[in-house]
């Protein structure tokens, strides 16, 4: 059995060598990132906006630095258990709480791209789940799920969003798939492509926005806006997903990297 240092030596090499690749999961984050609107009464996210503070200039000649104002849950973000009201009151529900060692695990990717394309409001079952395990073996506990439906080459907010009279249109999870891997194979969390974990009708579900509900209910985390799921094999890559370690945080947006074998 080799040493946890020439594991980490032999990890290295093979960064080094090709042997192992870095994939980023993370959508480049700016004024045209797409942002979720919600109807009123409710309250809404801003835009990502920067304000330039010094550019080389006399408020700081030798220096380049801005200030940043969005929403916790903008662009390629973490959703903590916290941000939803059934993870209200987990003591380790908070950014600043949660253990670093959670936020890495490996990568089970489930494919429902071509029938997210057929339909934008798929949902990925319980049966489908099984159904992948059957074919790439049982979820391992602390894995991060991600759910690839291609959602993220939709080009413009428009297309992204994919908004009608009655809401958002996009795919998500079942509530018996979000039970299952939240209950029976207790996963770190789930990824998706599309701009939230719940699927686009999910307020007309029971309960609202189950997938939510049920992840941070029970202490599990989120990733949404992710792109480049289609690079990641089924099985075999490890994914780093690390938040801001915000105080009393509910999400952040971060980079999401994914080491994949070559």
């Amino acid at each position: 059995m080799p040493s946890k240092v020439t594991v980490l030596t032999q990890l290295a090499e093979a960064l080094e060598d090709g042997g192992v690749q870095v994939v980023d999961l993370t959508q480049p984050l700016g004024p045209d990132t797409p942002v979720l609107g919600l109807p009123p009464p409710f309250a809404n996210s801003p835009p990502v906006s920067f304000e330039t503070i010094s550019r080389y200039d006399d408020a700081g000649p030798a220096w380049y630095w801005r200030t940043i104002r969005m929403g916790e849950h903008t662009g390629t973000h973490f959703d903590a258990p916290v941000h939803w009201i059934s993870g209200r009151n987990r003591a380790d529900g908070t950014l600043d709480s949660i253990t670093a060692r959670r936020l890495v695990g490996p990568a089970c990717v489930i494919d429902i791209s071509r029938e997210a394309a057929a339909n934008p409001d798929h949902l990925l079952t319980r049966d489908a789940v099984l159904d992948w395990e059957a074919r790439h073996g049982r979820i391992p506990p602390n894995a991060w799920v991600l759910l690839r439906s291609d959602w993220s080459k939709r080009v413009g907010a428009e297309e992204f969003l994919n908004c009608r009279e009655d809401g958002p249109h996009s795919p998500g999870f079942d509530r018996g798939a979000t039970e299952l891997l939240a209950l029976e194979r207790d996963v770190l969390g789930v990824g998706v492509e599309t701009v939230g974990t719940d699927a686009g009708q999910a307020h007309a579900f029971d309960p609202p926005f189950w997938t939510h509900h049920i992840m941070q209910g029970n202490g599990k985390f989120g990733l949404a806006s992710l792109c480049n799921l289609d690079r990641l094999p089924p099985t075999g890559a490890v994914l780093v997903a690390s938040p801001l370690k915000l105080v009393g945080g509910s999400g952040s947006p971060l980079r999401v990297l994914a080491l994949v074998p070559a």
